[in-house]
């Protein structure tokens, strides 16, 4: 009876969990603090810690929650972060459960805008070169993107039309300050993309504000989406101090609306003036080559060939005859030793007859016949008197001969030469050797010469 007073630990946290969720202050709690102990996890949930100069706390953010976070969190940095606290119960830890965060003060603004900066750089949206396109020198339309109700729209087709006024301009309107002004922007931008080429160029821009006022020109969705229009785009959002990554990634920045007009079209009245003294030049051109034309004409009417005819052949009749004189001479010439060749080609073929060759062939034959003939018998006699020399040394040198005069040479029982006394000892067997035969002996006794 006693067990039953006590819990069990997974009771007591199960307690303690429930009591986290039914106090109503701990459902929706705003916190900061300074991120610790965050190592980024890649496609997983992010565990790291929120502490202040006398606490901390662990800190849960699931997957779907971190993916809609706007900048990169960095150990270090400060964060809001909005969530709920509950209790692990394998552990019996409780901890905090983040569903959103974002940097904390305007420096982490900043630091937002300075992360998806070199994030863009990086991939090259700021500086490649082939993305970059030319201005047109006569647009026919120009749309625009900004706000209706703003200076912006008006300065533009003020300057616009005392400029050019042949250039249609067509505004797109979109909310360019507030949470939606990004989606509002991005919207109307596809809606000229969608148009095809109908557009020479586009002008998107607002006036100045403060850096979260200018916020939505440095979305990464509106970027992305200037990145990718088809004419080329003036960006003008805020004043010349103020920088957007709109005015980054744009193909030209003016400081000003007026300025973005400027550069969108030409200055009619410099254009007709420029036509116009390009229509001076030509015409001045046209009559220097005109003059020259007709000096070149007069020379050749004047000419001799001009005014005689006749004596434009005189000079080719006269070459005629002379080429037709070195053929001649060379024909001739050319005859002359093809046939002096052909007498040469003849007496050489005479000389080398192949009767006369096959007799001297075979006399040849018959000489070198007789030399081997020759040859193999004193080769042979040579050979034969050799090897009687060489049978008469070896008779010279056999033993045989020795035994034939009395001598014996005498081996042990192992069939070895017995040259030295000192190699005998009495009672030892010996084999003498005759000229005829062997016979055996026992070494009676033996004596040292000295």
């Amino acid at each position: 009876m006693t067990e039953d007073k006590y819990l069990t630990v997974t009771d007591l946290n199960y307690y303690i969990t429930q009591k986290f969720k039914n106090d109503p202050y701990l459902h929706k709690v705003f916190l900061q603090g300074e991120l610790s102990n965050f190592r980024y996890r890649r496609n997983s949930h992010q565990y790291f810690s929120l502490k202040d100069e006398k606490s901390k706390i662990n800190v849960v953010m699931f997957r779907s929650y971190f993916d809609k976070v706007k900048f990169k969190p960095e150990e270090g940095m400060k964060v809001y972060v909005v969530g709920y606290v509950s209790v692990y119960g394998p552990q019996g830890s409780y901890q905090f459960y983040a569903e959103s965060m974002e940097p904390a003060g305007l420096g982490a603004l900043y630091e937002q805008l300075k992360q998806l900066q070199a994030k863009l750089a990086k991939e090259g949206l700021f500086t490649n070169p082939e993305h970059k396109k030319k201005l047109p020198r006569f647009p026919d339309r120009i749309a625009v993107v900004t706000s209706a109700s703003g200076a912006v729209i008006h300065d533009i087709m003020v300057t616009a039309n005392r400029r050019f006024p042949h250039a249609e301009i067509d505004l797109f309107p979109a909310q360019v300050q507030g949470d939606t002004a990004a989606d509002s922007l991005v919207s109307a931008m596809q809606q000229i993309a969608a148009q095809g080429d109908k557009y020479d160029v586009m002008i998107i821009g607002r006036g100045g504000g403060s850096l979260e006022d200018l916020w939505p020109f440095n979305e990464e969705k509106v970027v992305r989406q200037v990145y990718a229009m088809t004419m080329p785009v003036i960006s003008s959002v805020g004043h010349e101090t103020d920088t957007t990554l709109c005015d980054l990634v744009a193909d030209a920045r003016a400081a000003t609306p007026t300025a973005a007009a400027e550069y969108a079209t030409p200055n009619l009245v410099d254009e007709l003036a420029g036509i116009q003294q390009l229509r001076s030049r030509l015409f001045s051109s046209m009559q220097a080559i005109i003059r020259e034309r007709r000096d070149r004409l007069n020379r050749i009417k004047n000419s001799v060939i001009m005014r005689e005819p006749t004596r434009l052949y005189d000079q080719q009749i006269e070459t005629v005859d002379r080429l037709k004189q070195r053929l001649d001479n060379s024909m001739k010439n050319q005859l002359n030793r093809s046939n002096q060749s052909y007498q040469l080609l003849k007496q050489r073929l005479l000389s080398v007859n192949p009767d006369k060759q096959v007799h001297q062939v075979k006399q040849q034959e018959q000489f070198l016949i007789k030399r081997l003939v020759d040859n193999m018998q004193h080769y042979l006699k040579d050979k034969r008197s050799g090897f009687a020399k060489v049978v008469q040394q070896l008779d010279d040198y056999s033993p045989l001969k020795t035994l034939e005069r009395g001598f014996v040479y005498t081996t042990d029982e192992q069939g070895r030469t017995i040259s030295s006394i000192k190699q005998v000892k009495t009672k030892d067997q010996l084999n003498l050797h005759f000229k005829d035969g062997q016979a055996v002996a026992i070494v009676t006794k033996t004596k040292e010469d000295k």
